[in-house]
Formats: C-alpha cells, structure tokens, sequence
C-alpha cells in the first residue's frame, strides 16, 4: 500500500489556495482546512507518508480533486522498456511500473512520479522533453526552432 508524500499534500493545499481563495485572508476553503488537518498531524508526528485509505474523507476528496488535476502517466511515448530495457529511457518506470500503471491507485501512481522526478534521469527531465515541447510536427523545422539563443527578431 503506497503512501501520499507531504509534498503531494501540500501541493493539494496549495492547489485549492489558488483555485478558492480566502474571501478575507483569514479563512480557508473547506478542501483547504481538510488538507491542512492532515498535513499538520503528518509535520506534528514527523511522517513523511499518509496512508491514503485512513484519510478523512473530506481530505481525500479533496486530494484526489488535484490529484486529477495532474498528468497521469510520465510516458512521453518513447518506451525502451519494449526493447528490453529494465528502466525506460523515456519516462524513467520499470516494466512492471509500465504494465500495472492502469492498476495502480492515485497514491501508489504519485510515489513513482516522486521517484522519477527526484532521480530526474529519464528523457523526460532533460534538454530533450524541452524540445520536444516546442516541436511543431514539421517535417523539416528551421532549426531556431530547437536553439537555445533568443528566436530572431521579425523582420520589417
């Protein structure tokens, strides 16, 4: 059973912040002070993990609301795992990451997205996710398409 990180429950917090703001700068929306109870019973006890299932449900509704808010799935469609790699050089998950991810609860989903992101080897996290980003689907791009100096100026 995986466990929410502190970091994905502020997150949530933050989240919802942005999303319901205080009317007066003094109260908090109800998803607001559900999160904030869990996140300072996690700080008081010095946890880092929230079992998802014991959550108050207010909470957990509230988590899972941002939680659906967020990528799903790391995968940036370059899969090596396919070829036989035991971590794909696209998004960073194991092959069995890779098969059960349609199987894995919101939890146990944001705990690999946490390990990839803090590893940051996989494709994804590097100069080749930017670029990809910015590819337009042209067959032959001008190349200041995918340099990192400044696009040049429009002409007159």
């Amino acid at each position: 059973m995986a466990g929410i990180h502190i970091t994905d429950i502020e997150s949530a917090i933050n989240w919802w912040r942005e999303r319901s703001p205080s009317p007066d700068g003094i109260s908090a929306c109800p998803e607001v002070r559900a999160l904030a109870e869990v996140y300072a019973l996690m700080v008081w006890y010095r946890e880092p993990l929230c079992d998802e299932h014991s959550m108050p449900a207010g909470a957990r509704a509230a988590w899972l609301d941002w939680y659906a808010s967020t990528p799903d799935a790391p995968c940036i469609a370059i899969c090596s795992t396919s070829q036989g790699d035991a971590l794909c050089k696209g998004c960073g998950r194991s092959f069995e990451e890779v098969q059960h991810w349609p199987a894995y609860s919101p939890a146990e989903k944001r705990a690999v997205w946490r390990r990839i992101t803090l590893e940051a080897t996989a494709w994804r996290f590097n100069r080749y996710a930017e670029r990809a980003r910015r590819a337009t689907g042209a067959d032959h791009p001008p190349p200041e398409l995918f340099s990192d100096a400044a696009p040049p100026a429009p002409r007159a």
